[in-house]
């Protein structure tokens, strides 16, 4: 079992930035596969960003340019770095990692995520 735990979301108004954090039971260093989802009410999770544990990053189209996934070994921390953030931006922001190494590392494959945090609500204002 790995838990994630979430932190630093709450509301920006719109062009602000802000940097999700996400804390792991185990050692992100070792993960495979660490990404960052969010979903809005009626919607389904859509994948944001994500990083292979080669260093390789990968984005959704609608957030290129803006944010950027990162982590800190020594700290244990993966984040999520938002900026110019816009209204469609509003969602619950979830963290989760995958140890499936037959599989890519991208933001797309949200079915091959095997451990989840809470979410947390990023809430971006006009």
């Amino acid at each position: 079992q790995v838990r994630l735990v979430e932190f630093g979301g709450g509301s920006v108004q719109a062009g602000g930035s802000q940097r999700l954090s996400c804390s792991s039971s185990q050692y992100i260093s070792n993960a495979y596969c660490m990404g960052w989802f969010r979903q809005v009410p009626g919607k389904e999770r859509e994948g944001v960003a994500a990083m292979g544990s080669d260093g390789v990053l990968s984005y959704a189209d609608s957030v290129k340019g803006r944010f950027t996934i990162s982590k800190d070994n020594a700290k244990n921390l993966l984040y999520l770095q938002m900026d110019s953030l816009k209204p469609g931006d509003t969602a619950m922001y979830y963290c989760a990692t995958h140890s499936k190494r037959w599989a890519p590392c991208d933001a797309t494959g949200t079915s091959l995520y095997d451990y989840w945090g809470q979410g947390i609500q990023v809430t971006v204002s006009s």
